[in-house]
């Protein structure tokens, strides 16, 4: 048992004070969508066109049409949700108010259901009732599955998705600003892939998979893009011809 002067594990994640942790969700999905969907693009549009300037034009397009669009997405998703928990916490709250009879029962229902004895969820119950915020909180936590002080955050999270797509996309299109082509289309997917790998590797750390497990999964979900990009480009240079 941990006794009360022992120092908290700094390996683990719960112990950590890191926004990161928190915003993964929003980081993975944002750099992931980012670099897929520009490396598709622009590989597409690469073996179609060949045109150094099309490409690079349509590359910043992508990259600004969708960061904005997948912030905003976030955004909105996130404060829907926040609203929905707000108004279900809002009701529960009246009940605590005008039923408290029976919110306690319902209370005390929990606790033993969870594996309290009676006797201890007695005592929980008289000790919660007496305090709403108590209450409310731990019947939001039970009979909810949500907890108050966990709501989502829209303006964080919409920022952190549209930051993240940004710094994905631009790893694919930053090859065709320093290689000539057709070079750059090869390098753009060699680096595209690569990071890939890497941010899948990387989510290991919070998750404690194997690193090389969660580098493939996300290796591969990319490498899907990339041949749809392929077939599209090679589609439309055969017709041009």
């Amino acid at each position: 048992m941990k006794s009360h002067g022992q120092k908290p594990h700094p390996g683990y994640i719960h112990h950590q004070d890191s926004g990161l942790v928190e915003r993964i969700r929003e980081t993975v999905f944002g750099m992931q969508d980012g670099m897929v969907s520009t490396l598709g693009a622009v590989t597409g549009i690469a073996i179609g066109s060949g045109d150094l300037f099309v490409i690079l034009l349509a590359g910043v397009a992508i990259i600004a049409v969708e960061s904005i669009s997948m912030g905003i997405g976030s955004y909105t998703s996130s404060r829907s949700e926040r609203k929905l928990i707000e108004r279900m916490l809002d009701e529960e709250c009246e009940e605590i108010i005008n039923d408290h009879d029976r919110e306690i029962i319902e209370l005390k229902e929990f606790f033993i259901q969870d594996g309290w004895s009676e006797s201890m969820a007695q005592s929980m119950v008289e000790e919660a009732s007496g305090n709403r915020a108590l209450m409310l909180r731990e019947m939001a936590y039970r009979e909810l599955h949500v907890s108050p002080d966990s709501l989502e955050h829209p303006a964080q999270n919409g920022l952190f998705m549209f930051g993240a797509y940004i710094v994905g996309g631009l790893i694919p299109l930053s090859a065709y600003l320093f290689v000539p082509l057709p070079l750059a289309t090869y390098v753009s997917i060699v680096i595209t892939l690569g990071g890939l790998f890497a941010l899948g590797a990387s989510v290991a750390r919070f998750t404690k998979e194997m690193w090389y497990k969660t580098g493939a999964h996300m290796l591969l979900f990319g490498s899907v893009a990339l041949f749809v990009g392929y077939l599209v480009g090679v589609l439309s240079h055969t017709l041009s011809i």
